[in-house]
């Protein structure tokens, strides 16, 4: 490995580094929520390039090479990889990750539920056009998902109580719009 500028010692940190950068991630993630990966404005955009630089720099250290690199992306693939198998059990999914989250309710906004997703209501009133809608009384929800994504659905048909199992807040929906 010394050809390649990189000794055992110093591919063991890349290594190290890489695990100890990705598991602070996940817990930033968790402890911020879906708003992390909902669509970016550009001061979202700003802290992405900014959290890149910083990840890349603690990853591959002080004078990175192509070694560091692959060992760095292959450390990075492999804990994906990982985690992918660990969340099928529920259990550690919802311990790992954030559940979906009520935003709105039969044309209501939820004020503590948005704070708790780190959104502002002009986020949500953006997400809200983008989905066609032209009043909050045609909204029967809003849900922020696991990915980030706003589920927008509408008035006048009954939402199946399956469909909304895991979502935090469910409980504020009218009775009239969930169907069992």
């Amino acid at each position: 490995m010394l050809q390649l500028g990189l000794t055992w010692t110093q591919a063991a940190s890349v290594v190290i580094s890489t695990v100890g950068i990705y598991l602070t991630f996940l817990v930033l993630l968790r402890l911020v929520g879906q708003r992390a990966l909902a669509s970016m404005s550009s001061f979202d955009i700003a802290a992405t390039i900014a959290l890149g630089a910083v990840v890349g720099r603690v990853v591959l250290g002080y004078t990175p090479t192509l070694l560091a690199g692959v060992i760095a992306l292959c450390t990075l693939f492999a804990l994906q990889a990982l985690f992918g198998l660990i969340r099928r059990s529920p259990r550690v999914d919802a311990v790992l990750s954030n559940l979906p989250l009520l935003l709105m309710a039969d044309g209501q906004l939820l004020d503590d539920n948005l704070h708790k997703a780190h959104l502002v209501e002009s986020e949500l009133r953006a997400q809200l056009r983008l989905a066609g809608v032209r009043d909050y009384d045609d909204v029967a929800c809003v849900i922020l998902e696991r990915t980030g994504a706003l589920s927008v659905l509408r008035r006048g048909e009954t939402i199946s109580s399956a469909l909304l199992a895991d979502v935090r807040g469910r409980g504020a929906l009218a009775a009239e719009i969930v169907a069992d």
